[in-house]
């Protein structure tokens, strides 16, 4: 995130330039808005408005509604529908038909005056601002009629509902938000005429909800008669229904839900479901007991006899596996306890007999009730089916019997309640109330002067502000040092006004037309001036800026231009550019008349200055200069002419130009052909400034090849008028020739803060200024050095 504040106060400042260069934009809109706004205040005839208050609550609930009888106890959503369906009632066109009938507005002498309103100004913009006037009027039956029957005149049908529009056209509804209020309120240019109003409509709102729910109440209770006695006799006939079916299908039920046939069939089953564990128990003592044996008897026999024998068994057994380890097998103590063994083993083996028989005949037992209830269980299934299908049409029966038994009680009650409702219409009840009645209004509220001045005041500043920053969006071109710095990096060397000849005259007249100082003694008194500082000559035209450095050195466009030419010469820190390079990106953008001046700049430091036109194709360079054309750069480069006969010495003290000369079919050859490199090292010897002008470099690939010979280029850009997107195509072609760029000139600069580029044009003007002396000694002993440096090398 970045929060350096500088970058912060940059921007704000780039903001500021966009709505001093176009405050015209801001100033025009606002005036506009202003003026249209204070016409239409000043214009529109006045308004009173009258306001009352009236509480709408919730439906009473004892009071009857049509809506719980269709809806079957439907509940209102206060705040959703109910609340809403009172407003637009309140906004509702019969309504208004009944107020306009209680009040007789016909008869109302502020009406009549209405008939024929006076046309006024914001009458005839209006119709001029619909179009209506392109309309033709349609002309009434009655109108230009010729001879006929004579008929008597008629009144207008339904006078009321004509002025309903004239009651629904000023009025205005506004709940109050998180209340129960609302305020009702009405707009006129007669404030007694917009108190009744208001009064009226809101006591012909109370009548007409009361007439409307009590009418409702009315037929209901007649539907409800009507519904009762006929659900009364389908009541009587159903129930007979039900009775006959149960005594033919004989069906008898012990509950609302169960039958004795069902009852029935539950008992047997779970006697079944009994009869099947207790088998299974029995079964699995059977089994478990036939095939247990002596030697292995487990602890889990629950037959005391057989656990008292195991308990005897195994004593005499353990006794004698004691003794057979003294005694052998037919000593008599042995022979003794192998009887008892075997008598014990006799007997035990005895009673698990007897135990398998008894649980045999228990599970034999127990297999034959589960057989015998299981045959039951089939029978009585076989009866609950075919009560099912019998009790289907009778549970249909006694359904229908129950609900409209409960409709019929249902609608019983809503007709005792319709009763009560109807006793209480006399007393003309109602959920709305007044809280706050309308008064006469002490003046108007429409329209407030002051308030629409500062709103239109406000709006204009603010869409003046949009169309500013959306007309500078659209704006496509280089308006500033900034813009050149992010789109291809280069620096402003300089900036050139623009040569107004309104300024240029208010100037002369004033004497204001330099920076208060001349550069240098050697030329400053030399044109034209006299010691009180002003001129004898007259002021320059808009035509002569080609060489205005010369014809007016003391005007204040000639130290732009000198300050430019310290610009290129401090471009390079070691040694001053000998051979500069001057092209632009589009035609028409002050390159010649740039080239020109500077050239001029460079004499007037005493070193011997060589122009060179490099546009073979449309040049002009000898228009400058008024130099003829027959000879040139292209007669030396197609190897016609020698150097020394292309040379010519201007009018201009140590200038010297070189021409395109005739048009050649091949400029793009020749600029690349050996002889143009000759020709630039030659006259890089022989002159101490060489300046070429070069054509535009989206025109031509001329530029690519002067730039690759050059000492540096520089680019010639005519402010709010050069494209970025021209502009940085036309750097990066001259780019590909790996020129030395070293800034940008910008021409044609409109000051006086119109134009795009005048903040700049004062901010270079400031700087200036603010660092005069320090710059002029610095730009003083540059040029100094630069002359020496000359002088040398001519001598």
């Amino acid at each position: 995130m970045n929060t350096n504040p500088e970058r912060k106060e940059i921007d704000l400042l780039e903001y500021w330039r966009i709505v001093l260069k176009r405050k015209w934009i801001l100033l025009t809109f606002c005036a506009l808005l202003l003026v249209f706004v204070g016409i239409f205040s000043f214009t529109a005839t006045p308004l009173y408005q009258a306001t009352a208050s009236i509480m709408i609550e919730e439906p009473n609930s004892g009071a009857f509604n049509i809506q719980e009888v269709l809806g079957g106890g439907y509940q209102y959503d206060y705040m959703g529908t109910y609340f809403n369906t009172q407003l637009r009632l309140l906004q509702s066109r019969s309504l208004a038909e009944r107020v306009a009938k209680k009040m007789n507005l016909a008869a109302r002498s502020e009406l009549q005056m209405r008939g024929a309103p006076r046309p006024n100004l914001l009458s005839y913009v209006k119709r001029v601002l619909s179009l209506s006037w392109l309309i033709p009027r349609k002309k009434a039956p009655d109108e230009g009629g010729g001879g006929g029957e004579s008929t008597t005149a008629k009144p207008l049908p339904n006078v009321n509902a004509l002025y309903a529009f004239t009651v629904l056209g000023g009025l205005g509804i506004a709940p109050v938000p998180e209340t129960r209020l609302v305020q009702v309120s009405y707009s006129s240019p007669y404030p007694v005429l917009a108190a009744d109003i208001v009064n009226n409509l809101i006591e012909e709102f109370i009548d007409f909800s009361v007439e409307t729910r009590y009418e409702a109440t009315q037929q209901a209770s007649e539907f409800l008669s009507n519904e009762i006695a006929k659900l009364r006799d389908d009541l009587a006939a159903k129930e007979r229904e039900l009775q006959r079916y149960g005594e033919e299908k004989k069906l008898l039920f012990l509950s609302d839900k169960e039958s004795s046939v069902v009852s029935k069939y539950s008992e047997v089953n779970s006697a079944y479901t009994s009869a099947q564990i207790d088998r299974v128990n029995k079964e699995a003592i059977w089994r478990g007991l036939k095939d247990l044996k002596i030697d292995a008897l487990p602890p889990s026999i629950n037959n005391p006899v057989i656990q008292s024998l195991k308990t005897a068994y195994m004593q005499v057994r353990s006794e004698y596996d004691e003794k057979s380890k003294v005694f052998k097998p037919d000593y008599p103590v042995m022979i003794q306890l192998r009887a008892r063994l075997d008598s014990s083993r006799a007997n035990l083996e005895a009673e698990i007999g007897k135990a398998v028989e008894a649980a045999e005949s228990d599970y034999r037992a127990a297999l034959k009730s589960e057989q015998s209830l299981q045959n039951l269980l089939e029978i009585q299934r076989t009866d609950v089916v075919k009560m099912n299908n019998n009790a289907i049409l009778y549970n249909n029966l006694r359904v229908d019997v129950d609900n409209k038994r409960i409709l019929l009680n249902s609608l019983v009650a809503k007709q005792n309640e319709t009763l009560v409702s109807a006793r209480l219409g006399g007393l003309r009840t109602s959920s709305t109330k007044i809280i706050d009645r309308a008064l006469v209004p002490g003046g108007p509220y429409s329209p407030n002067t002051r308030r629409s001045l500062m709103m239109a005041l406000l709006l204009g500043v603010i869409g003046g502000l949009g169309l500013i920053f959306l007309v500078e969006f659209l704006d496509n071109t280089v308006k500033g040092p900034e813009d050149v710095e992010k789109l291809v990096g280069l620096p402003s060397l300089g900036v050139i006004p623009f040569l107004s000849p309104d300024a240029t005259k208010k100037r002369y007249e004033s004497g204001n037309y330099g920076y208060g100082r001349s550069y240098g003694n050697s030329y400053g008194s030399s044109y034209g001036s006299d010691e009180s500082g002003k001129s004898d000559q007259p002021p320059p035209e808009q035509r002569q800026i080609e060489l205005i450095n010369h014809l007016y050195p003391k005007f204040s466009i000639s130290e732009d231009y000198r300050t430019i030419r310290t610009s290129i010469l401090f471009s390079h820190a070691d040694t001053a550019p000998k051979v500069i390079s001057f092209t632009s990106s589009m035609p028409q953008e002050g390159k010649t008349a740039t080239v020109a001046n500077l050239a001029v700049s460079f004499a007037q430091l005493e070193g011997r200055v060589l122009v060179i036109d490099g546009d073979l194709r449309k040049p002009r360079m000898h228009k400058v200069f008024r130099s003829r054309n027959t000879v040139g750069l292209a007669g030396f480069l197609t190897g016609k002419i020698s150097l020394e006969e292309i040379v010519q010495k201007t009018s201009i003290d140590r200038v010297w130009l070189i021409p395109s000369g005739p048009h050649p079919p091949n400029p793009a050859e020749l600029l690349n052909s050996k002889r143009m490199r000759e020709l630039v090292n030659v006259v890089r010897d022989s002159f101490d400034v060489v300046l070429i002008d070069a054509p535009p470099a989206l025109a031509v690939i001329g530029p690519v090849i002067i730039s690759s010979l050059s000492d540096i280029t520089v680019f010639i850009i005519r402010a709010g008028k050069t494209t970025r997107k021209a502009l940085v195509k036309a750097v990066g072609e001259v780019r590909k020739s790996k020129a030395d760029i070293v800034g940008v000139i910008f021409n044609e600069v409109k000051t006086g803060g119109e134009g795009r580029g005048a903040p700049y044009y004062h901010y270079y003007q400031y700087e200036y200024y603010t660092d005069e002396s320090e710059s002029a000694r610095d730009r003083e002993g540059g040029e100094g050095r630069a002359a020496a440096s000359a002088n040398s090398k001519r001598s």
